[in-house]
């Protein structure tokens, strides 16, 4: 399937229909609350998120019980929370590289049992190979599954990403943020319905953090598949997200859901710099710093 295959959905008439369209979404303990503004990117391809009474315990520690999450095919969810909240352990959950102690996952409607290459996960750290090429380590994905990589595909992969300039070079002459490139075009590569991403951006400078911030929107939208995405920035959140899923801390699990009703999403927008201050209360009012 090519990237072009994935950018819209279509109506009944046969035209494209807005990116942004009628949605059924919720977070949490605001199920069925789901408004229209972010909700609405919605693609064919996307599958919804959904965790039911999700409980996770590390021997006597509990990290969160009853948790409830469901994201809407198409939608940007941000966990937002401090360290040692269980943001991280939930998006383990949701990517099938933990087991629950309670409670399902389902994507698409599917049970989650383990890993799979439908849900890729995008990590802190890139994690490429050192040993291959930038285009080889895109390619790695369909080549473990025993298929063929399409030269097509990889092609327009590094050119969605901005590393069609350096498709050869090894990996050690790559800048943080071209290898967290890298890293996110290799999870592409496998054409995932869902993208999981753990704070991505953390480790890079302010300046390439945005530009990447940026990126990853136009990919989201071009693609058109689901993301939830991990951080513990509120600028972050609210900036990528549709919905910023608020974490207290353990074993709170989700405390509140914020809708971002920005449509600008530039960083100076009235309303971006409303949602920043409104999410920035929330967290204060669960007691987070």
């Amino acid at each position: 399937m090519s990237i072009e295959s994935r950018t819209a959905t279509t109506d009944s008439d046969g035209g494209e229909s807005d990116a942004r369209s009628d949605s059924e979404s919720a977070v949490g303990s605001d199920a069925g609350d789901a408004g229209a503004s972010g909700a609405d990117r919605r693609a064919v391809d996307a599958a919804s998120v959904v965790a039911s009474d999700l409980t996770k315990r590390y021997d006597e520690t509990l990290v969160f019980d009853g948790l409830d999450l469901s994201v809407a095919a198409g939608e940007v969810c941000c966990l937002l929370g401090p360290s040692g909240c269980g943001k991280t352990t939930l998006l383990h959950l949701l990517a099938g590289l933990e087991d629950p102690t309670g409670g399902r996952v389902e994507i698409g409607g599917e049970r989650v049992t383990g890993p799979d290459y439908r849900w890729g996960v995008v990590f802190q750290d890139p994690l490429l190979y050192p040993w291959l090429s930038v285009r080889e380590n895109i390619e790695i994905g369909p080549r473990l599954r025993g298929e063929e990589p399409d030269p097509e595909l990889v092609d327009e992969l590094l050119a969605l990403v901005g590393l069609d300039g350096v498709a050869d070079a090894d990996t050690s002459d790559l800048s943080g943020g071209m290898a967290q490139r890298a890293s996110l075009a290799r999870t592409l590569a496998n054409e995932p319905d869902v993208l999981l991403l753990d704070e991505p951006f953390s480790a890079l400078d302010q300046l390439t953090k945005m530009e990447l911030q940026d990126e990853l929107l136009r990919i989201v939208d071009e693609l058109g598949v689901t993301a939830v995405f991990v951080t513990h920035d509120i600028d972050e959140a609210v900036y990528l997200g549709d919905r910023v899923a608020i974490m207290g801390t353990i074993p709170a699990g989700i405390e509140h859901v914020e809708q971002i009703d920005s449509e600008t999403r530039e960083r100076d927008d009235e309303a971006f710099l409303a949602e920043r201050a409104a999410t920035f209360e929330r967290l204060e009012a669960v007691g987070l710093e």
